[in-house]
């Protein structure tokens, strides 16, 4: 790749509102975090969390609209390449005594976003490499687990993944826009119909109602699948506690020769339907000792049926007489948009940043904005109402009101590499009358979730190499940071380099999915089963499912882990960039007191509080792990301390002061 001939290549202004919207449209991309998110979102805070979902998001919201109104006022004063990193030296060089801050503002800021824009690429990378784990799960099972998707597979495609966006990048961002406007159509579509169908599979299945469940296979099926006795599993003899026996309560799903699900028959009447006691259960006919139907049947009974699943609603949300709560599912529509406890919405808007974060990406692209003082601010709010207003709040209120007793959030999605797959998967085959078809729609889906992915990583990697750039071009990093590509005018170093950043963290972001609070929430037995039921194959030759569950339930989760290290860069950027709103505005001509001092302070405050809160509720709210917060804290903690020790150092190689005390001539 060349580097940058002697006449300097500079960007293009090419871009208006319609192409800078959908560039930070596609970085909250709703449909792929739906798919990404929402078993993390059950997860964590697990087991009572997950049931104020919907109202998390409006927190966030609420959040993310404070600091999206800072980035707006603050791209109205000072339009250019840099983001926050440059809105914080224009901010406080325009101070009479503050602008011996401006350097310092500058390099912590611009330090700061690299925790979030340098880490959220490899968190996109990572869980791309899940869901595509999950879809070759779907395709070949015999090679692959859907729901354990091959470390080794993922491992290699995070490199592929991150380099090919990285491609598209360094091509230009005429290219990357045509892209991220593409996605955005089809997602938003995808979208629309999902959550038109999940709406109206719970109006159509009121309490009772046949539905479909996923088998031990991952199967659709309208059925309930017949057990068999576990004979590994023994108790004491209650009567010689020398003794073991068999016990009676350990089950294993029931399948035939060819691994098919067997469900449990009941008696049916001439027209099929299945015919019930007095009290309301089934009669079950009659099996010889191999399981099969007997030949004599009860006197009347004409034909058998699988005992169809009867959903219900109740029971959805318990409390044990600790006054521990569970969520698997919302009783009613109310339940989903109640706000249940005060902690539940803290730690869902604390998760929902990362589905959030953004819209503040298109104020990075200032010199390739045609109109940046007016298009900018707008397509800065625009896709966050979009996107956060109106997609996510739709998507996750379909999503909360389908669950039912056949498919919940502690019992089934928080365990699930892909819980949007499987209710894809069962709305389909409701909706289109078969599982195969049910198996289709949520490929189809799947497609379209992988696109939006594309975009998604894109458009940070895009907009964390113009900040990266920015810094080099000022030789706050090293300066070939702020070189461009002689023909594509794009800051190729800085791109390449966070493609080979991404990919490695997309490794450590799959590399312990499947530990911590992802599996001692569930049960030994069903933690070993799976296991157990892995391909023996070199997909799966090395992992952490080579480990006993005892310790695999000790090593934190690498998504949340990761999530947490990006969302604190966040945290940090944000509240950063509230403070420089204030300061810019402070005595300016255009202060406005509600723009300019409430809504950034509210935005300050709102970021704190998400960021305090999961470094203190471990300690008070059932679920919540503390090693991935406070892990997460320590690495911003240390990428902070080696931020000050580079800054000073780089400033003597440099000769350059750290606090300045003349105020350039240059500076407004």
């Amino acid at each position: 790749m060349p580097d940058a001939p002697s006449s300097t290549p500079a960007m293009k202004a090419t871009l208006g509102l319609t192409g800078l919207t959908s560039n930070a449209m596609a970085l909250i991309a709703p449909g792929a975090f739906l798919w990404l998110t929402f078993g993390e979102q059950c997860l964590y805070g697990a087991p009572g969390a997950g049931m104020s979902m919907w109202l998390g998001i409006i927190a966030a919201l609420c959040l993310c609209l404070a600091t999206a109104v800072a980035y707006a006022e603050l791209s109205k004063l000072y339009p250019g390449a840099g983001s926050s990193y440059f809105f914080a030296e224009q901010a406080f060089l325009s101070k009479k005594q503050a602008f011996k801050w401006a350097r310092v503002s500058k390099f912590m800021v611009g330090w700061a976003s690299h925790l979030y824009y340098w880490v959220y690429p490899g968190v996109m990378v990572g869980v791309t490499g899940l869901i595509v784990g999950y879809i070759l799960g779907e395709i070949w099972p015999n090679t692959f687990s859907a729901g354990y998707p091959s470390p080794i597979f993922m491992f290699g495609f995070s490199f592929i993944f991150a380099f090919g966006v990285a491609y598209i990048a360094f091509r230009g961002v005429g290219g990357t826009t045509g892209v991220n406007a593409a996605i955005n159509v089809i997602q938003i579509t995808a979208l629309l119909i999902f959550s038109a169908m999940a709406i109206a599979h719970r109006a159509g299945h009121p309490e009772g109602s046949n539905a479909y469940v996923l088998d031990s296979t991952g199967v659709p099926v309208s059925y309930v699948q017949d057990t068999i006795l576990d004979t590994t599993k023994t108790i004491p003899d209650p009567k010689d506690a020398t003794k073991q026996i068999q016990d009676p309560n350990a089950t294993l799903p029931k399948v035939d020769s060819t691994g098919a699900s067997v469900p449990i028959y009941v008696s049916a009447d001439a027209t099929g339907k299945p015919i019930t006691a007095s009290d309301g259960s089934f009669t079950v006919i009659p099996t010889d000792k191999d399981g099969k139907l007997a030949a004599t049947l009860p006197v009347g009974v004409v034909k058998a049926v699988p005992e169809p699943f009867l959903l219900s609603y109740k029971g959805g949300i318990t409390t044990d007489d600790k006054g521990v709560e569970t969520y698997n599912y919302h009783p009613s529509a109310a339940s989903v948009i109640a706000p249940h406890r005060f902690s539940y919405i803290l730690i869902q808007a604390g998760v929902a940043i990362l589905i959030l974060v953004g819209f503040e990406s298109v104020s990075s692209m200032g010199e390739e904005a045609k109109n940046p003082k007016k298009d900018i601010p707008r397509a800065i709010i625009l896709s966050l109402i979009i996107q956060g207003g109106f997609c996510y709040l739709l998507e996750y209120f379909a999503t909360n009101y389908y669950m039912h007793s056949g498919y919940g959030a502690t019992a089934n999605a928080s365990s699930s590499a892909a819980p949007l797959g499987d209710m894809m998967q069962l709305i389909g085959a409701w909706a289109f009358g078969s599982p195969r078809a049910g198996y289709w729609f949520m490929m189809v889906q799947a497609f379209t979730v992988f696109l939006a992915l594309i975009g998604t990583t894109l458009s940070c990697l895009s907009t964390g190499a113009r900040v990266t750039y920015a810094m080099g071009r000022d030789d706050e990093v090293a300066s070939h940071f702020g070189l461009l590509h002689g023909r594509n005018a794009t800051p190729h170093k800085a791109i390449w380099t966070l493609a080979i950043i991404s990919a490695f963290l997309g490794c450590a972001t799959v590399a312990t999915y499947y530990c911590g609070p992802a599996v001692s929430g569930g049960t030994k037995d069903a933690y070993n089963a799976t296991v157990q039921g892995l391909p023996n194959n070199f997909w799966y030759s090395i992992g952490t499912h080579k480990l006993s569950y005892e310790t695999v339930c000790k090593i934190p989760q690498s998504l949340l882990l990761i999530t947490l290290i990006s969302n604190f860069g966040t945290f940090l950027l944000y509240m950063m960039s509230c403070v420089i709103a204030i300061v810019a505005f402070h005595e300016h001509h255009m202060h406005n007191f509600f723009k300019h001092k409430a809504i950034p302070l509210f935005g300050l405050l709102a970021n704190l509080l998400c960021m305090i809160f999961y470094l203190v509720g471990p300690f008070f709210v059932p679920g919540m792990s503390p090693k991935e917060p406070f892990i997460a804290l320590g690495v911003a903690a240390v990428w902070g301390i080696y931020g000050l020790i580079y800054l000073i150092g780089n400033s003597k190689k440099r000769g350059k002061e750290v606090f300045l005390t003349e105020k350039p001539v240059t500076a407004s």
